[in-house]
Protein backbone atom coordinates (compact mmCIF):
# COMPACT_ATOMS: atom_id res chain seq x y z
CA UNK A 1 0.00 0.00 0.00
CA UNK A 2 1.50 3.51 -0.92
CA UNK A 3 0.48 6.38 1.16
CA UNK A 4 1.03 9.97 -0.05
CA UNK A 5 1.67 12.82 2.65
CA UNK A 6 0.86 16.28 1.58
CA UNK A 7 4.78 17.55 2.15
CA UNK A 8 4.15 21.05 1.62
CA UNK A 9 4.01 22.50 5.79
CA UNK A 10 3.65 20.73 8.71
CA UNK A 11 3.53 17.54 10.78
CA UNK A 12 4.67 15.34 7.08
CA UNK A 13 7.70 13.86 8.92
CA UNK A 14 6.20 12.58 11.79
CA UNK A 15 3.14 11.09 9.26
CA UNK A 16 5.73 9.54 7.61
CA UNK A 17 7.20 7.14 10.48
CA UNK A 18 4.53 5.91 11.58
CA UNK A 19 3.01 4.53 8.12
CA UNK A 20 6.17 3.56 7.40
CA UNK A 21 6.31 1.37 11.07
CA UNK A 22 2.92 -0.32 9.78
CA UNK A 23 5.17 -1.18 6.79
CA UNK A 24 3.26 1.02 3.90
CA UNK A 25 5.22 2.71 1.25
CA UNK A 26 5.23 6.75 1.86
CA UNK A 27 4.79 9.36 -0.88
CA UNK A 28 5.45 13.03 0.27
CA UNK A 29 3.45 14.56 -2.45
CA UNK A 30 4.63 18.42 -3.86
CA UNK A 31 3.48 18.13 -7.19
CA UNK A 32 0.46 16.95 -9.00
CA UNK A 33 2.43 13.97 -10.44
CA UNK A 34 2.92 12.40 -6.63
CA UNK A 35 -0.76 11.45 -6.80
CA UNK A 36 -0.76 8.87 -9.46
CA UNK A 37 -0.60 5.56 -7.90
CA UNK A 38 -1.62 6.51 -4.33
CA UNK A 39 -4.02 4.11 -2.39
CA UNK A 40 -4.56 7.25 0.42
CA UNK A 41 -3.59 10.98 1.40
CA UNK A 42 -2.91 12.40 4.85
CA UNK A 43 -3.16 16.27 5.00
CA UNK A 44 -0.72 17.05 8.31
CA UNK A 45 -1.43 19.48 11.17
CA UNK A 46 0.73 22.84 10.34
CA UNK A 47 -0.72 26.18 9.36
CA UNK A 48 -3.87 25.98 7.09
CA UNK A 49 -3.29 29.52 5.74
CA UNK A 50 0.10 28.62 4.83
CA UNK A 51 -0.97 24.99 3.06
CA UNK A 52 -3.68 26.40 1.43
CA UNK A 53 -1.76 29.32 -0.34
CA UNK A 54 0.92 26.51 -1.09
CA UNK A 55 -1.79 24.10 -2.82
CA UNK A 56 -2.68 27.05 -5.00
CA UNK A 57 0.46 27.87 -5.92
CA UNK A 58 1.49 24.40 -6.66
CA UNK A 59 -1.62 23.78 -8.40
CA UNK A 60 -2.54 21.13 -5.95
CA UNK A 61 -6.01 22.24 -4.92
CA UNK A 62 -8.13 21.02 -7.93
CA UNK A 63 -6.15 17.65 -8.10
CA UNK A 64 -6.78 16.91 -5.09
CA UNK A 65 -10.46 17.78 -4.22
CA UNK A 66 -10.99 15.38 -7.77
CA UNK A 67 -9.16 12.61 -6.26
CA UNK A 68 -11.33 12.97 -3.03
CA UNK A 69 -14.54 13.25 -4.68
CA UNK A 70 -13.77 10.24 -6.52
CA UNK A 71 -13.15 7.91 -3.55
CA UNK A 72 -9.81 8.34 -2.46
CA UNK A 73 -8.81 8.09 1.33
CA UNK A 74 -8.07 11.01 2.80
CA UNK A 75 -6.88 12.27 6.66
CA UNK A 76 -6.78 15.51 7.72
CA UNK A 77 -5.51 16.47 10.90
CA UNK A 78 -5.89 19.52 12.86
CA UNK A 79 -4.77 22.18 9.47
CA UNK A 80 -5.62 19.43 7.58
CA UNK A 81 -9.29 19.28 8.99
CA UNK A 82 -9.93 22.48 8.42
CA UNK A 83 -8.67 22.42 4.76
CA UNK A 84 -11.18 19.33 3.98
CA UNK A 85 -13.73 21.53 5.70
CA UNK A 86 -16.58 22.91 3.04
CA UNK A 87 -16.88 25.77 6.10
CA UNK A 88 -14.83 27.53 8.41
CA UNK A 89 -15.82 29.65 10.94
CA UNK A 90 -14.52 33.51 10.34
CA UNK A 91 -12.40 32.62 7.85
CA UNK A 92 -12.05 33.46 4.06
CA UNK A 93 -9.07 31.29 2.97
CA UNK A 94 -10.08 28.88 0.62
CA UNK A 95 -9.56 25.04 0.94
CA UNK A 96 -10.35 21.73 -0.58
CA UNK A 97 -13.50 22.03 1.11
CA UNK A 98 -15.02 18.35 0.36
CA UNK A 99 -16.55 17.70 4.37
CA UNK A 100 -19.91 18.51 4.66
CA UNK A 101 -18.46 20.44 8.76
CA UNK A 102 -18.07 23.86 9.76
CA UNK A 103 -15.25 24.12 12.17
CA UNK A 104 -14.06 27.00 14.48
CA UNK A 105 -9.97 27.69 14.01
CA UNK A 106 -7.93 27.91 17.29
CA UNK A 107 -10.93 27.07 19.31
CA UNK A 108 -8.96 25.75 21.80
CA UNK A 109 -6.88 29.50 22.41
CA UNK A 110 -3.18 29.72 20.67
CA UNK A 111 -0.28 28.14 21.00
CA UNK A 112 0.15 28.23 25.39
CA UNK A 113 -2.95 26.57 25.45
CA UNK A 114 -1.72 23.06 24.03
CA UNK A 115 -2.90 20.11 25.99
CA UNK A 116 -2.41 16.65 26.05
CA UNK A 117 -5.68 14.18 27.27
CA UNK A 118 -6.35 10.66 27.44
CA UNK A 119 -9.32 8.93 25.30
CA UNK A 120 -10.63 5.49 24.39
CA UNK A 121 -12.09 5.84 20.87
CA UNK A 122 -14.32 3.01 20.45
CA UNK A 123 -14.22 3.20 16.53
CA UNK A 124 -10.34 3.26 16.50
CA UNK A 125 -9.32 1.42 19.30
CA UNK A 126 -10.38 -0.19 23.11
CA UNK A 127 -7.34 0.90 24.60
CA UNK A 128 -6.65 4.80 25.33
CA UNK A 129 -5.01 6.94 22.61
CA UNK A 130 -3.05 9.89 23.23
CA UNK A 131 -4.75 13.28 21.91
CA UNK A 132 -2.47 16.38 21.40
CA UNK A 133 -4.41 19.68 20.86
CA UNK A 134 -2.24 22.08 19.30
CA UNK A 135 -4.11 25.76 18.65
CA UNK A 136 -6.74 22.81 17.20
CA UNK A 137 -9.39 23.73 15.86
CA UNK A 138 -13.12 21.70 16.78
CA UNK A 139 -15.76 21.02 14.36
CA UNK A 140 -19.23 23.26 15.29
CA UNK A 141 -21.43 21.47 12.94
CA UNK A 142 -21.86 18.70 10.96
CA UNK A 143 -23.88 17.36 7.49
CA UNK A 144 -26.32 14.35 7.89
CA UNK A 145 -23.69 11.60 6.93
CA UNK A 146 -21.37 13.29 8.80
CA UNK A 147 -20.58 10.15 11.83
CA UNK A 148 -19.15 12.13 14.97
CA UNK A 149 -16.17 9.55 16.25
CA UNK A 150 -14.95 11.40 19.05
CA UNK A 151 -16.38 14.77 21.36
CA UNK A 152 -14.20 16.30 23.74
CA UNK A 153 -16.08 17.99 26.85
CA UNK A 154 -18.67 18.23 23.88
CA UNK A 155 -16.95 19.42 21.28
CA UNK A 156 -16.67 17.37 17.98
CA UNK A 157 -12.49 16.52 17.41
CA UNK A 158 -12.59 13.10 15.27
CA UNK A 159 -15.48 12.60 12.49
CA UNK A 160 -15.98 10.72 9.24
CA UNK A 161 -18.06 11.33 6.11
CA UNK A 162 -17.30 8.41 3.45
CA UNK A 163 -13.90 8.21 2.72
CA UNK A 164 -12.79 11.83 4.38
CA UNK A 165 -11.18 11.49 8.10
CA UNK A 166 -10.64 14.45 10.48
CA UNK A 167 -8.96 14.42 13.66
CA UNK A 168 -8.11 18.14 15.69
CA UNK A 169 -5.55 16.25 17.74
CA UNK A 170 -2.30 15.24 16.09
CA UNK A 171 -1.66 11.26 16.46
CA UNK A 172 1.65 11.35 14.65
CA UNK A 173 3.15 13.21 17.50
CA UNK A 174 2.30 10.08 19.69
CA UNK A 175 3.86 7.17 19.71
CA UNK A 176 0.74 5.46 19.14
CA UNK A 177 -0.20 3.93 15.68
CA UNK A 178 -4.04 3.26 16.17
CA UNK A 179 -5.11 6.55 14.39
CA UNK A 180 -2.90 5.35 11.29
CA UNK A 181 -3.87 2.18 11.47
CA UNK A 182 -7.38 3.07 11.35
CA UNK A 183 -7.23 5.10 8.50
CA UNK A 184 -5.22 2.16 6.57
CA UNK A 185 -8.28 0.28 7.64
CA UNK A 186 -10.12 2.68 5.41
CA UNK A 187 -8.41 2.03 2.56
CA UNK A 188 -8.33 -1.75 2.67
Amino acid sequence: MKIGILALQGAFVEHARHIKKLNCECVFVRNKEQLNDINGLIIPGGESTAISKLLVKKGLMEPIREKILNGLPVWGTCAGLILLAKEVENDIVSGIGVMNIKVRRNAYGSQIDSFKQYAVIKEVSNEEIPLVFIRAPYIIDVGDDVKVLFKLDGNIVAAKENNVLVTSFHPELTDSLEFHKYFLSMIE
